[in-house]
């Protein structure tokens, strides 16, 4: 089977270099490389072009039109019978294409996702970051620690579908703000299943500044909204947390001015919560650093998502300004 692996990607000619410089190691080498420079300033060329002689690489210079609709110019380009979403910034083992096609061969799935990790080379911020985006303490995405079947819904930074999916749906319905959920469930309701392949794993590079990892988060908070008005029954009460949480903690702070007394008993099970979340880090990556840096990492990701997620449930919910999907992204 032929995979085309879709790579969108602005500004980051350094992240490509990475990329491919994973891909040109892959064990399975049935497979194109279709690259989408989403309005990119600084293109790719030079490193492209280093790669070309051992790897089947499309490039494109495409307008800024967001990733959905980038991954989409990408797909009507390819010629591979799967199609592989992949972001720029990830690192992959030589095996990941060899597991993938083995899966899909054992147990074909139209539509897969596959799971992120912490690469050893990522700094004790990355790894930090890493570990508040995927553990069960936290509102932590795909884990991977067992097959999900039926309602799966993959995430862009590492998801596939057949060419018969992308033909029936035409890709991302929109360019921003959850497109890849709206995707992943429109192709569900056309009847196709869905599934992780946890061997499919691939490095996900973090932010590298706690500022940068705040407004991604902030963005991920107003996109669970806009999901929501696309479909009502996805909002779960474990999507307030990180508002509850931050209202909780900065509620503290003026506690502590009224009545230290109380604010001290309010704090029990923050500092119970934070020593979790220390001795998590701690013990999945062996690194006193690493555990310390989780805590910063952990009150930026539940202060950037859960204000976000504020910000839009007010507006959108309660005053029902926005009718419509705003695709600008801020």
């Amino acid at each position: 089977m032929l995979y085309s692996l879709i790579v969108p990607v602005y500004n980051r000619p350094d992240e490509i270099e990475d990329l491919l410089s994973c891909l040109v190691k892959q064990t399975y080498k049935d497979f194109e490389i279709v690259i989408v420079e989403s309005g990119s300033t600084i293109p790719s060329d030079e490193v492209i072009a280093k790669y070309k002689d051992q790897l089947s690489i499309q490039h494109y210079m495409y307008k800024n039109a967001g990733q959905g609709f980038s991954r989409n110019f990408g797909m009507s380009k390819a010629k591979g019978d799967y199609f592989v979403i992949l972001d720029s910034d990830i690192l992959l083992d030589t095996d990941y294409l060899e597991n993938l096609n083995r899966s899909l061969s054992e147990n074909y799935l139209d539509q897969f996702g596959g799971p992120d990790r912490a690469h050893s080379s990522f700094s004790p911020l990355q790894k930090a970051i890493d570990f508040i985006m995927t553990s069960g303490l936290t509102t932590g995405g795909i884990r991977g620690n067992k097959k999900h079947v039926g309602k799966f819904h993959p995430r862009s930074f590492n998801m596939g579908f057949s060419r018969e999916v992308y033909e029936k749906t035409q890709g991302f319905k929109y360019p921003y703000f959850g497109e890849d959920i709206e995707l992943s469930r429109r192709i569900l309701s056309l009847g196709f299943n869905s599934g992780l392949i946890p061997e499919a794993y691939v490095y996900h590079k973090r932010k590298k500044k706690l500022a940068h990892y705040y407004k991604q988060m902030f963005f991920f908070g107003r996109a669970r909204i806009q999901i929501f008005k696309l479909f009502p029954d996805t909002l779960k009460l474990t999507h307030f947390f990180p508002t509850c949480f931050t209202l909780y903690y900065t509620g503290l702070i003026p506690l502590a001015i009224i009545c230290p007394t109380w604010a001290g008993y309010a704090a029990i099970p923050l500092a119970l919560y934070t020593s979790l979340i220390f001795k998590g880090a701690l013990r999945t990556h062996q690194s006193l650093k690493v555990g310390l840096l989780a805590i910063p990492a952990l009150f930026t990701q539940m202060t950037g998502y859960g204000l976000g997620f504020l910000k839009d449930f007010v507006r959108r919910v309660i005053f029902g300004m926005g009718s419509h999907i705003d695709n600008k992204k801020e």
